[in-house]
C-alpha cells in the first residue's frame, strides 16, 4: 500500500477516536473509510490532518441536498467521486460552532475586567459565515447569572466545571464595532450557503442544527462586515485603522491551528506591534496547561505586557467550561 494511503488510513482512524462518544455515526463511518483503498486518491499528497473532516462534510452536503442517504455514504466515494474530489480540494473546514460563544463570553468579560474597558471593538480571525461575530446578540445562562438580551433568538448554556463568577457576568461592556476576516466566507443569506455551513455539523448532533438555525436567523437580521482575504495579510492594516478610544479584542477559535507555525508567529508579531500604540487583547484557543488533550485551553493576552493567562479550559465545541480565575 502506498505511503499516502497508510497516512490517510491513520488520519481516519484517529478521527474515529475523536468522534467516539460525540458522534457515533461519524466514528463508525470513519472506521469504514479508513479501510477503503479508494479514499486516498481523493486527497492531496501528503494529506492534511483535516482530510477526514473535509470528506465527511462533502458526504453530508450530498445527504442534505438529497443526492444520497447515509446508508450510501461509502458507495458515494465511487458514484460521486468527481464532486467529492473537488469538494475536499476547495472547501476548508468551517464549523462556525455558535456554542463556542458560551465559552468565549467569560473570556471577553475577563478582558474587560482586567483592562477596565467598557467599549470593545472586536475582530474575529477565520469568521466563516460570521455567526460567532453575533455573540453580543445572543443570550447566555450560567449558574450564577445571565448575560444578554432576554428576547434573543438564541440562548446558550452548558456545563460549568469551574463556576463563572456572578461579578464577572455583571461587567459592563458595549460592543461598538465588529469585523471578521475570512478567506472564503459563507453567505448564509443564500440557501446553498446555509446548506454548506450545515454540512460541517456532525449529523447526529441535532442540538447543533437547532442552534445553527437560530444563529443564521439572527445573522440575517444583523450581518457583521466580513473582509474577504488572508487573515495574516489583512490584520495589520485593520489594526492600524482601529480607533484608540476603546479596547480592540482580536479572537479566534481553532483558526490558527490550520496555519503553519511561521504564519501563526506573524499574527502574534502583528498583535505585539499594535500593542505598542493601542490597547489590544487576544483571546485564543490552545493546549490546556494541565496537558489534557481532550479540551481547549482558553488563553488571554493583553498588551502592552502581552503575557499569556489561561483563564479556562473548555470543550472543543463549547459544551462545558472549567473557569480558572477567581
Amino acid at each position: 500500500m502506498p505511503d499516502e494511503q497508510i497516512d490517510i488510513s491513520a488520519l481516519f482512524t484517529f478521527q474515529a477516536g475523536q468522534a467516539e462518544g460525540r458522534s457515533p455515526q461519524y466514528a463508525e463511518l470513519c472506521r469504514r473509510l479508513a479501510d477503503d483503498p479508494r479514499v486516498g486518491a481523493l486527497f492531496e499528497t501528503p494529506p492534511r490532518w483535516d482530510a477526514p473532516l473535509r470528506l465527511l462534510s462533502g458526504l453530508h452536503f450530498l445527504v442534505l441536498r438529497g443526492d444520497i442517504g447515509w446508508d450510501g455514504a461509502v458507495d458515494a466515494i465511487g458514484t460521486h467521486y468527481g464532486f467529492l474530489r473537488e469538494f475536499v480540494a476547495t472547501r476548508s473546514v468551517q464549523t462556525n460552532e455558535v456554542q463556542r460563544c458560551w465559552m468565549l463570553l467569560p473570556c471577553f468579560l475577563e478582558v474587560a475586567r482586567r483592562t477596565a474597558a467598557s467599549v470593545l471593538d472586536v475582530i474575529e480571525l477565520g469568521s466563516s459565515a460570521g455567526l460567532n461575530l453575533g455573540w453580543p446578540d445572543y443570550r447566555y445562562r450560567y449558574a450564577e447569572g445571565e448575560w444578554g438580551a432576554p428576547d434573543a433568538r438564541l440562548a446558550l448554556e452548558g456545563e460549568e466545571r469551574g463556576i463563572v463568577p456572578a461579578a464577572l457576568l455583571s461587567t459592563p461592556i458595549t460592543v461598538r464595532d465588529r469585523t471578521g476576516i475570512e478567506i472564503s466566507p459563507i453567505d448564509v443569506t443564500d440557501p446553498d450557503g446555509a446548506t454548506l455551513l450545515k454540512s460541517f455539523v456532525w449529523p447526529d448532533q441535532a442540538w447543533r442544527f437547532e442552534q445553527l438555525d437560530r444563529a443564521i436567523a439572527t445573522t440575517r437580521d444583523n450581518p457583521p462586515p466580513i473582509i474577504v482575504g488572508d487573515l495574516v495579510t489583512l490584520l495589520p492594516d485593520l489594526l492600524a485603522r482601529r480607533r484608540h478610544d476603546g479596547l480592540t479584542v482580536v479572537w479566534e477559535t481553532a483558526a490558527l491551528s490550520y496555519l503553519p507555525e511561521e504564519r501563526r508567529r506573524a499574527v502574534r508579531e502583528c498583535l505585539e506591534q499594535a500593542g505598542e500604540t493601542q490597547q489590544v487583547a487576544f483571546v485564543t484557543t490552545g493546549r490546556a496547561d494541565n496537558g489534557d488533550e481532550t479540551c481547549y485551553g482558553m488563553n488571554v493576552r493583553i498588551w502592552p505586557d502581552g503575557q499569556r493567562v489561561q483563564v479556562a479550559r473548555a470543550d472543543f465545541h463549547g459544551r462545558w467550561i472549567d473557569w480558572l480565575v477567581p
